[in-house]
């Protein structure tokens, strides 16, 4: 049955990649512009730092946004490569002067944005992990494989105008969306035993789903973005289910035209995220609920149709399992290519 699901879950995947790689050469081919200067380029390029796309499960296993987003109104179209990075630590054990276990989550994601009509585009994500935790007595776990992949589409209400100008009028854009996250990583049951995080996983092994909402403002060179998404998440076959998840995001940025088609964006943000309780066998799962509110510093340096991009998010306050589980920091590299 497990071999039937995953070959069925490798064609979806392979189908995934097909469409992604189709929609980037075709537009590559037949919709990329040849650039030429312009002293006022828009402003309605894509800032990938304004919704960085990532589940985090307390942390890492779903790797596919969570508070990190799902895609921006501002030129939606995209592809590319992103690492995140995140930093933990966690109580070996399940008393309060337990020593702390230091655990590295690591993704590597080909993502990106396809346009399926004017008003809706298609978010697809396919993330690579590889985890490492480090124990007091000197040994070390690592697990590394294909995480959850995604896919989520975003309807836009409200959308930003195109113009070969920056807009000296106020401009909103709205979007709401769904998606699914697929169970394309592995979940090993074994990784939760005497382990106070649980998230030490590849994958949640279950298919979970995401409704979301994104609200952007633009003046000029300034703006503002905006984001919630709430993702539901269901049992998997080995009777584990993690608990639902809350997100948010507010970010602010202004971008700064250095040259012909040459610009830097800094963005200032906050983000939030709520998790719900897991359960076990229908079962509350003790300290495995939590929240975190993080505060973020975020650049994009874009050149013609590139956009590369570096996020850093460091959490404010955090209660994450009980306190048995700590946020140190979390860093975002992309490289994308808008179309």
């Amino acid at each position: 049955m497990n071999d039937l699901q995953n070959f069925k879950l490798n064609r979806i995947l392979f189908f995934i990649l097909l469409v992604a790689l189709n929609f980037s050469t075709t537009f590559a081919k037949d919709r990329l512009p040849v650039v030429t200067p312009n002293p006022l380029p828009c402003l309605g390029h894509f800032h990938g730092l304004d919704y960085v796309y990532d589940f985090c499960d307390t942390c890492g296993c779903g790797s596919s946004g969570g508070s990190m987003g799902y895609g921006t109104g501002l030129n939606t179209n995209f592809i590319g490569v992103r690492y995140i990075g995140q930093q933990y630590r966690s109580r070996d054990g399940i008393f309060n002067d337990s020593p702390w276990v230091d655990e590295n989550f690591n993704t590597m994601q080909l993502w990106g944005n396809f346009p399926v009509s004017k008003r809706t585009v298609v978010n697809v994500i396919v993330p690579y992990q590889f985890h490492s935790r480090n124990f007091i007595d000197g040994t070390s776990q690592n697990i590394s494989g294909l995480g959850d992949a995604s896919i989520l589409a975003m309807y836009n209400l409200l959308k930003v105008k195109s113009d070969s100008i920056v807009s000296i009028k106020p401009e909103h854009y709205v979007q709401i969306g769904g998606g699914i996250k697929m169970p394309t990583g592995a979940f090993d049951k074994e990784n939760n035993e005497d382990s106070v995080n649980p998230s030490f996983q590849l994958g949640t092994g279950s298919w979970d789903y995401v409704v979301a909402a994104n609200y952007g403002f633009n003046y000029r060179n300034w703006g503002i973005s905006t984001l919630v998404n709430y993702a539901m998440k269901t049992e998997n076959p080995k009777q584990y289910q993690f608990g639902n998840q809350f997100n948010y995001a507010l970010n602010a940025f202004k971008t700064y035209y250095i040259a012909n088609n040459f610009s830097m964006t800094p963005i200032l943000g906050i983000a939030g995220e709520v998790f719900e309780t897991n359960k076990e066998y229908g079962a509350d799962v003790a300290n495995t609920k939590g929240d975190l509110f993080m505060g973020k510093v975020s650049l994009e340096a874009s050149y013609s149709r590139y956009a590369l991009g570096v996020v850093s998010m460091l959490p404010i306050t955090q209660n994450l399992n009980n306190n048995k589980v700590e946020l140190k920091n979390r860093l975002s590299i992309y490289l994308n290519v808008n179309f």
